[in-house]
């Protein structure tokens, strides 16, 4: 009579290993949602309708000139695209390589941060900005029009590790093709 296999025996140190892992990987998501904060700070002190510090244009400090509503956005989706290369890099950049599992983390915190970001900064140009008449517009007061603009940061995050592991898969290739090449030599 066999009988059944045994799973291998984990060292102290692997079973150790193996608990802290999850923790570590709530703690990252956690990171990157709390990031959104600053973010949304950051959009409402740099795009038009806020402190306007990119441009500088009194013209557009005003949330009624509606030629300021598209710079407003494009703030938003400029910081959002750096944060998601940051965390593609960061991601991509770890001892463990990045796990499917981290990724698909990573990415629904993604999600989770630009809509923490963009109502941090509403929030910020509701307390912070001047009071604003939006009877005409409700985009009038600081805003985002494009919600499609909240889909960046996950998207970034994906396409970036996308092509950091592309490019360490193919430095890689080419490492193997050298060595094998020295022994045939």
């Amino acid at each position: 009579m066999t009988q059944p296999a045994r799973p291998p025996v984990r060292t102290s140190e692997e079973a150790r290993a193996a608990r802290r892992r999850p923790r570590r990987d709530w703690v990252w998501v956690a990171g990157i949602i709390a990031a959104g904060v600053p973010a949304g700070l950051l959009w409402w002190v740099l795009a038009p309708g806020g402190q306007n510090l990119i441009s500088g244009n009194a013209a557009l400090a005003s949330g009624t000139n509606t030629q300021g509503w598209l710079p407003r956005d494009l703030v938003l989706a400029g910081l959002f695209v750096l944060a998601g290369c940051l965390v593609a890099v960061l991601l991509s950049g770890r001892g463990d390589g990045g796990t499917r599992r981290l990724l698909l983390l990573s990415v629904a915190a993604s999600a989770a941060a630009a809509v923490l970001a963009w109502q941090t900064g509403v929030l910020a140009g509701g307390w912070l900005g001047g009071p604003q008449d939006t009877s005409a517009n409700a985009s009038v007061a600081f805003s985002l029009r494009s919600l499609t603009v909240l889909v960046l940061w996950p998207a970034a995050v994906a396409a970036g590790f996308f092509v950091l592991r592309i490019i360490a898969l193919l430095r890689s290739s080419a490492d193997h093709d050298a060595d094998d090449a020295r022994t045939w030599q």
